[in-house]
């Protein structure tokens, strides 16, 4: 199965940082957010990566690449260990890419992997969302969809107070973690959400979207919206959620960044004791 990977947004609310930098190269601890989103990928076995990129994004590209000045002076240190990591980053899948030449919405970049895609399943995995998981959690979807079909979405719980966020799923129960979804509304306000299960990112498609996203208007913000376009699929298809197992790291806003680069950093052992000594220290104060 290939992977979408959207990655052309502005990142408005990271200026200055996303003024010459991309929101998905914003480092959590010391790898970009991006190359977390490409080896949940390679762990789940997928092999083909479309990143659908933008205008100013060359970083993305860049980092992916084979750097022969870095590698050679490594070399030449015997760095055998950083060597080893910097060629990893370039080796592990292959990477190709395409330009969403305007930023008319999530639903209009996916449409650009059509041809890519070939008329086959694929999985979308936005490129700026980093779940942690034992199983990788576009591989939990692929494993749900090899069951159930049609199109499957990864959902998560959501504090009640936060549902204007996400979009969020109406359903029918199947089991504990599947859900037939009924509706989808994007971002609703706290009184009009239909549940407290919002969409995390991770999507199986079938590629029957791709028609009903050329259907859908201009939504939300002005506009194509994915969620609008799963509405269409709706009637064609049945469309899951799964309550997928892991923790989701939300990179919405700076101060989501920057809990999320503390989580992070607290489950590497190099960095754990010397961390909570250090805000232990601070909390003192």
């Amino acid at each position: 199965m290939k992977a979408v990977i959207p990655a052309a947004g502005l990142g408005t609310r990271f200026l200055p940082a996303t003024k010459n930098m991309p929101k998905e190269m914003l480092p959590i601890v010391d790898k970009p957010a991006i190359q977390y989103v490409i080896e949940e990928a390679v762990e789940a076995g997928i092999d083909d990566v479309l990143i659908i990129t933008g205008r100013g994004k060359e970083a993305i590209e860049n980092h992916f690449d084979v750097a022969y000045e870095l590698e050679d002076v490594l070399e030449k240190r015997n760095d055998k260990e950083k060597l080893r990591e910097i060629k990893k980053i370039s080796e592990m899948v292959d990477i190709h890419y395409i330009r969403q030449k305007k930023p008319l919405g999530l639903g209009h970049a996916i449409l650009r992997a059509k041809k890519h895609v070939d008329g086959e399943n694929f999985a979308v995995m936005l490129g700026d969302d980093v779940i942690v998981s034992e199983i990788p959690c576009i591989g939990q979807l692929m494993n749900q969809f090899e069951e159930y079909g049609g199109a499957i979405i990864a959902v998560g719980e959501v504090p009640m107070e936060y549902v204007e966020r996400y979009g969020i799923i109406e359903y029918k129960k199947i089991n504990e973690r599947i859900y037939e979804v009924v509706n989808i509304v994007e971002k609703p306000s706290l009184g009009k959400a239909p549940s407290s299960l919002a969409v995390m990112g991770r999507y199986i498609l079938p590629p029957e979207i791709f028609d009903c996203i050329e259907e859908t208007k201009p939504g939300y913000g002005g506009e194509i919206q994915l969620t609008d376009a799963l509405q269409i699929l709706r009637k064609k298809k049945k469309i899951y959620a799964y309550l997928f197992e892991g923790k989701r790291f939300d990179l919405g806003n700076k101060f989501d960044w920057l809990k999320t680069n503390i989580e992070i950093a607290l489950r590497r052992e190099e960095f754990r004791d010397e961390l909570i000594a250090f805000m232990e220290e601070k909390l003192r104060r």
